[in-house]
This record gives C-alpha cells, sequence and structure tokens, in this order.
C-alpha cells in the first residue's frame, strides 16, 4: 500500500510525459535496480531533500534531452532517464555534500 506522498507522487505524473511506465495499473519494472532508483527518488522527498516538483522538472528535462538528441526507440529506458534527474536534483543539494564527505 502506498503512503499518501507515495500516491500523491506517482497520482501527480498520470497522463504527462514523465510519468512512469505501467502495466495494468502496476507500476513496471523491468530490472531490480530501477524499482531501487523510484523509491530512493520517493524517500529522498518525502524526507524533505528536495521538492517532488524539482524532480519532476529535472525528469521532465532528461526525457526531453533524450528525445532530441536522436536516439533510436529500442535505447529508450524510463528508468535511466529517473536515474539522470535524480543525479541532477541531488546534485543540487546539501545531501550531496553530505554524501562527499565536505558537509556539515
Amino acid at each position: 500500500m502506498l503512503t499518501r506522498f507515495e500516491h500523491y507522487a506517482t497520482t501527480s505524473m498520470l497522463g504527462s510525459i514523465d510519468a512512469p511506465p505501467r502495466r495494468n495499473g502496476e507500476l513496471l519494472f523491468a530490472q531490480a535496480w530501477e524499482s531501487r532508483a523510484f523509491a530512493l527518488a520517493i524517500a529522498l522527498s518525502k524526507a524533505g531533500h528536495f521538492e517532488w516538483e524539482d524532480f519532476r522538472q529535472q525528469l521532465i528535462a532528461a526525457i526531453g534531452e533524450w528525445e532530441a538528441a536522436g536516439h533510436p526507440p529500442e535505447a529508450w529506458n524510463y528508468y535511466e532517464r529517473w536515474l539522470e534527474a535524480l543525479e541532477r536534483v541531488l546534485g543540487e543539494t546539501d545531501l550531496a555534500a553530505l554524501v562527499r564527505g565536505d558537509g556539515a
């Protein structure tokens, strides 16, 4: 069962360019790392390390950049864009400094 924040995060993306892949209404993960990356973004945002909307905007940008680069459709992986967006948003936070060991 989803928490309120998880429900908000996933439903806020429905029908938009950044919507996660689904099958029969359920989130679809092809590999284990995809579900972990998904959960990590949700958990870090819920914990207040970044705003969910900031993450969504980074995800939309990552998707747009991938599309503009003219990659073949068979090379598409939604969760690679998800991870790229997560890396970007974390790079803008104090959490990145803590992980590197140069934060307070």
